[in-house]
C-alpha cells in the first residue's frame, strides 16, 4: 500500500506546475482542476488552429491564380473538408468550452466544477476525436465530402477511402466530449453559485454558456445519431441515405442541419457572452439592457432549432416549407439585433479604452453584423437560389465564424490572459496582431462576396481565367498571408509574455466580476471565503463596503 502511494502522482502545489520539473507533466495529464483543464483546452485549440490554418493556406495558394495545378482535385477536396471540420469542431468549440471551463466556476464564486472527472474526460475524449480525424491522412485518405458530408457523396459508392469512417467516428467521439462539458456547465451553474448570486445576477458570459449548454444537449445527439447511421451505411450497407436502394439523401441534410444551425449559435452565444463582459469594462459603464440581453439569448436558443431548412432551399421542399423557414430565419435576426443595440448603447457615452481586447470586440461588432446581414439575404429563398454554392456562402460563413466567434475569442483571450497566466500580454504586439488580422481578414473574405455574385462556385480546386476572378482571388490569398503573419505575432506574444511579460495584478482592468477577486493566476483553491453577492457588479459593491468600514 505504501509503495502504491509513493507511485501515485502527487497533487500540484502551485497553480501552474512547470512541465520541466518532477511530476509537472504528469500533474497536467492527470489533472481534474478546472483551470488546468481550461488551459489545456486552449492549447489544444491553438494546435488544431495551426493544422486548420495550414490547410487553408494550401488552398489559398492553389486558388491564388487561375488554372494553377499545385494541388490535384482529390487533395483539394480533402483539404477543404478537413479545414472546415477542424475549425468548427476542434478550434472554435474547444476555445469556447476551454474559456467556459476555466472561468465559469471563478465567475460564480465556486472552487471547482460539479463533476471534475467528467470535466477531464470531456477534454481527453475531444482530443482523441481530433486525433482520430487527422489520423485519416495516414490511413488511406482524409474525408473529402465537405464538413457537412452530404449523402450520397459521403457513401462508400462515392468515397472509397476510410476518411469518412474516421470523420464519423472522430466527430461522434468529440460530440460525446461536448455533451459532457455541457452537462457540467449546467449542473455547476445551478448548484455551485456563491451566496446571493441569483440567476438574474449571473455574469452574462456565464448566462450565455449556461443556455448554450442546453443547445449542445439538444443538437449534438442529432449529429451523433446521423453519423452513426452514416457509419452503418458505409460499414454494414444499411442504406439510410442511398436513394438507389430506398434511402434518402435529403434525410441526411435534414439530420445534419437540424444539428448544424443550432451549432452556429452554439459557436455564437459564448462569444456574445465574452463581448458582454469586455465592452462594459473597457467602456467603464454598466451593460445596457442586461434583461433584454439575457432574454434574447433564450429566444435565440429556442428559435435556432426551427430554422435548419433554410440551408435546403435549393433541395425543392416546396413553397409552404420554404416560406415557413424563410420567416423563421428572419425572425431570429431580431434577438440577435437586440444584442448589437445593447452593446452599441453600452459604448455610447462611455470612457472607452481601446485595449487590444476592446479593439477585437469592436471589430466583432462590425464584422459579425455584416455576417448577420448576409445571413438575412440567405433567408430569402429566391436570393438563396441564386447565390447558394457560390463564394458568397464562403464569405458569409467566415464573417460569422471568424469575424464573429474568433474575434470574440481573441477579445476574451487578451482580456483574461492576465488572470490565467499572471502576466500581461504585450499591447504593442497585440495591436500588430489585431490590425494585420483585421486587414487580412477583410481582404480575404469581403471580396469573396463579389466573387460569389459574379458566379464563382465554391469547392472547386481551380477556375478559368474569367474577368476579375484572378485578381480577386490573388487579393484574397494575400489577405490570408497577412492573417498568417498576424497569427505568428500572436503566438510569439503568448510565449514572450509568459517568459518576460509584465506581472499582472489581480484586477488589471478594474473589472467587477468575481474572477478578478482571485489572485492572478488563481490559487489552487480559487477562493477561501466570499461575501454575499447583491448586484451583478460584486467587486464594486465589496469595495464600497470596505471603504465604509474603513471610514467607520
Amino acid at each position: 500500500m505504501e509503495g502504491y502511494k509513493r507511485n501515485m502522482i502527487p497533487e500540484p502545489e502551485t497553480p501552474l506546475p512547470s512541465i520541466k520539473t518532477g511530476y509537472g507533466l504528469l500533474q497536467w495529464l492527470s489533472s481534474t482542476d478546472h483551470k488546468q483543464l481550461g488551459i489545456m483546452y486552449l492549447w489544444m485549440a491553438l494546435f488544431f488552429f495551426l493544422v486548420g490554418g495550414a490547410e487553408a493556406m494550401l488552398m489559398r495558394a492553389q486558388l491564388a491564380l487561375p488554372e494553377l495545378n499545385l494541388l490535384g482535385p482529390e487533395v483539394y477536396n480533402q483539404l477543404f473538408t478537413m479545414h472546415g471540420t477542424t475549425m468548427v469542431f476542434l478550434v472554435l468549440m474547444p476555445t469556447l468550452i476551454g474559456l467556459g471551463t476555466y472561468f465559469l466556476p471563478l465567475m460564480i464564486g465556486a472552487n471547482e466544477m460539479a463533476f471534475p472527472r467528467l470535466n477531464a474526460m470531456s477534454l481527453w475524449i475531444t482530443l482523441l476525436g481530433g486525433l482520430l480525424l487527422n489520423f485519416s491522412y495516414l490511413a488511406g485518405g482524409a474525408p473529402d465530402a465537405g464538413w457537412f458530408s452530404y449523402a450520397p457523396l459521403s457513401e462508400k459508392n462515392y468515397s472509397f477511402t476510410p476518411g469518412l469512417d474516421y470523420y464519423s467516428i472522430g466527430l461522434i467521439v468529440t460530440g460525446i466530449g461536448s455533451i459532457g462539458a455541457a452537462l457540467n456547465f449546467i449542473v455547476t451553474t445551478i448548484t455551485m453559485r456563491v451566496k446571493g448570486m441569483k440567476m438574474n445576477k449571473l455574469p452574462l458570459f456565464v448566462w450565455m454558456v449556461f443556455f448554450n449548454s442546453f443547445l449542445i444537449l439538444g443538437a449534438f445527439p442529432l449529429l451523433n445519431a446521423g453519423l452513426f447511421m452514416l457509419l452503418l451505411d458505409r460499414q454494414l450497407q444499411a442504406h439510410f441515405f442511398l436513394p438507389a436502394t430506398g434511402g434518402s439523401a435529403v434525410l441526411w441534410q435534414h439530420v445534419f442541419w437540424a444539428f448544424g444551425h443550432p451549432e452556429v449559435y452554439i459557436l455564437a452565444l459564448p462569444a456574445f457572452g465574452i463581448i458582454s463582459e469586455v465592452i462594459p469594462v473597457f467602456s467603464r459603464k454598466k451593460i445596457y439592457g442586461y434583461v433584454t440581453l439575457a432574454a434574447s439569448t433564450v429566444f435565440i436558443a429556442l428559435l435556432s432549432f426551427g430554422v435548419w431548412a433554410h440551408h435546403m432551399f435549393a433541395v425543392g421542399l416546396g413553397n409552404p416549407v420554404n416560406t415557413f423557414f424563410s420567416a423563421a430565419s428572419m425572425l431570429i435576426g431580431i434577438p440577435t439585433g437586440i444584442k448589437v443595440i445593447n452593446w452599441t448603447a453600452t459604448m455610447w457615452g462611455g470612457r472607452i479604452f481601446f485595449s487590444t481586447s476592446m479593439l477585437f470586440a469592436v471589430a466583432f461588432l462590425i464584422d459579425f453584423t455584416l455576417g448577420g446581414l448576409s445571413g438575412i439575404a440567405f433567408a430569402i429563398a429566391p436570393i438563396d437560389w441564386h447565390i447558394t454554392d457560390t463564394y458568397f456562402v464562403v464569405a458569409h460563413i467566415h464573417y460569422v465564424f471568424l469575424g464573429g466567434t474568433l474575434f470574440a475569442s481573441f477579445a476574451g483571450i487578451y482580456y483574461w490572459f492576465p488572470k490565467i497566466s499572471g502576466k500581461m500580454l504585450s499591447e504593442k504586439l497585440g495591436q500588430w496582431h489585431f490590425w494585420l488580422f483585421l486587414i487580412g481578414f477583410n481582404m480575404t473574405f469581403l471580396i469573396q462576396h463579389l466573387l460569389g455574385l459574379l458566379g464563382m462556385p465554391r469547392r472547386v480546386y481551380t477556375y478559368p481565367d474569367l474577368p476579375y476572378y484572378g485578381s480577386m482571388n490573388f487579393i484574397a490569398t494575400m489577405g490570408a498571408v497577412l492573417m498568417m503573419i498576424a497569427m505568428l505575432i500572436f503566438i510569439f506574444n503568448i510565449f514572450h509574455s509568459l517568459r518576460k511579460g509584465m506581472k499582472a495584478s489581480s484586477n488589471p482592468w478594474y473589472a467587477w466580476t468575481i474572477e478578478w477577486f482571485a489572485s492572478s493566476p488563481p490559487s489552487l483553491k480559487n477562493f477561501d471565503e466570499l461575501d454575499e453577492v447583491k448586484t451583478s457588479r460584486p467587486l464594486i459593491d465589496w469595495e464600497k463596503t470596505n471603504q465604509r468600514n474603513d471610514g467607520e
